[in-house]
């Protein structure tokens, strides 16, 4: 796994030539979008709310948006490209440890940083995956079942215990997209918000878990 595979910024352009004044705009268009959509939801949320929460007219969104559906599509393709490019490089020749524990520290650093993208996406999954169809396609099958063929290897070579990759990867996705998706049941149980120094901790833990659940060594904590 590349080590340098550190989350990026999650509100860029995309897909256009980009000027600095437009990559400014759109980053604050899809960041407004993203509060509005996990505020009141897809039906809830209007562009003209999304405008405003951005500090730009209206007509300047749809500029750049043609809709409200294309505008949420891009909010999600955002966070699921990062989350899908932050195991993309995984091979058999990885050390299964360091590989899931840097892995799992990523995914968690996501939540911290980006917690109503994971909040849209985990609705639109609750709702059906409507809008999502295109992106669990049999590319994204074949993506999936990569990722799960290296487990497989890794087990084959007596790497860690047998375990069966699919749900393995399930729960690690569950597990550290919970802290952004459910974040204030975590702050009534905690009376506070989590902060960098919680999530660190959240991290460790399950790493440890997760880890010596496939009779894995969790690698050293890095220095913080």
């Amino acid at each position: 796994m590349d080590k340098n595979n550190a989350p990026q910024p999650l509100y860029t352009a995309h897909g256009k030539p980009a000027g600095r004044i437009r990559q400014k705009n759109e980053e604050s268009i899809l960041a407004a979008a993203a509060e509005e959509f996990a505020r009141y939801g897809f039906k809830g949320t209007s562009m003209n709310a999304i405008a405003t929460r951005a500090g730009l007219p209206k007509a300047n969104v749809h500029y750049y948006f043609n809709s409200k559906l294309g505008l949420y599509v891009e909010v999600m393709r955002h966070i699921l490209e990062l989350w899908d490019t932050a195991f993309d490089d995984l091979t058999v020749d990885d050390d299964p440890a360091t590989a899931l524990a840097e892995y799992i520290r990523i995914k968690m650093e996501f939540s911290r940083r980006h917690p109503e993208a994971s909040k849209i996406f985990a609705m639109e999954v609750i709702s059906g995956c409507e809008c999502l169809s295109e992106h669990f396609n049999k590319d994204y099958r074949n993506w999936f079942r990569g990722r799960a063929a290296v487990f497989d290897a890794w087990i084959a070579a007596g790497k860690m215990d047998p375990v069966d990759p699919m749900h393995l990867i399930f729960m690690i996705w569950s597990s550290t997209q919970h802290y952004a998706d459910f974040s204030d049941q975590i702050r009534r149980i905690n009376g506070k918000r989590m902060t960098r120094a919680d999530f660190a901790r959240a991290s460790d833990n399950l790493i440890a878990v997760i880890l010596k659940g496939c009779g894995l060594t969790p690698p050293p904590t890095p220095e913080r």
